[in-house]
């Protein structure tokens, strides 16, 4: 059994409380990095903005990137599934002028051809029958998306490896490709990049597997304490944990009439 650790044990402590709130990354400032895609997923967005008379962005999460963005177009919706999340989103993007709607993805509850942009980033999924369906003729799907075995050292070093999957179920610009243009659109752009995320103590851990809970699905301090306690040991004798995000970008388009 390993000696007590005052350390270990506050640093736990402090990831374990620290409040999360949306989608919101900024507690683990000083503690943890993350490098970011060369193509500026938010200054494409605004690209693209003007001439857009109506905006839809999927998996909002706390409306942080929308609100990033600047003015935004007349008709602005924003979707967000995990209900804690809505409320968030609604008091960020009110004042901006654009609507939070409790939705999931494969049930968008607008009519079709509604949107000229459809955005979204971080979604869990894409529900390319629905993102079609809401897509005006000669519109623009945008997403920044998280690609499969994401930060998967930090996964494996908490939870253990994950078995291999299929390629087929494998999550990526390739799957991604196809079931757009299974679904009428014309992909007009993918790019993909590896990224350097560090974590400089445990407490960042603990909080970012609190908050991208997908990682480790069943992480609680308690269940995982004695592998956290080695990873912090490691951390300790080596220097931060570095592991790898996996972004991708997919950009696709409906054919004009």
């Amino acid at each position: 059994m390993s000696a007590a650790d005052p350390e270990f044990d506050a640093l736990v402590a402090e990831g374990g409380a620290a409040p999360i709130v949306g989608w919101d990354f900024s507690w683990l400032e000083g503690r943890a990095t993350e490098e970011r895609p060369s193509w500026g997923y938010a200054r494409m967005v605004v690209a693209r903005l003007p001439g857009v008379d109506a905006l839809l962005d999927v998996e909002t999460g706390g409306g942080e990137m929308l609100a990033s963005v600047g003015p935004l177009p007349s008709l602005t919706v924003a979707t967000e599934p995990w209900r804690p999340s809505v409320p968030v989103a609604a008091n960020r993007l009110r004042g901006l002028g654009a609507h939070v709607v409790a939705a999931d993805g494969p049930d968008l509850p607008f009519r079709g051809d509604a949107f000229d942009l459809v955005i979204s980033r971080h979604p869990r999924a894409t529900f390319w029958p629905a993102i079609a369906r809401v897509l005006r003729p000669g519109g623009t799907f945008l997403s920044q998306q998280i690609g499969a075995r994401n930060v998967e050292e930090l996964g494996a070093a908490i939870r253990g490896p994950r078995l291999p999957r299929s390629p087929g179920l494998t999550r990526g610009p390739a799957r991604e490709r196809a079931g757009a243009e299974a679904n009428g659109l014309e992909v007009v752009d993918v790019r993909e990049a590896d990224l350097r995320c560090v974590f400089k103590d445990i407490a960042a851990v603990v909080y970012f597997l609190r908050l991208v809970v997908w990682i480790v699905p069943d992480f609680t301090v308690d269940r995982y304490r004695t592998e956290l306690r080695a990873l912090h040991d490691r951390m300790r004798a080596d220097g931060p944990f570095v592991a790898t995000s996996r972004r991708f970008l997919i950009e696709a388009r409906k054919p004009a009439r």
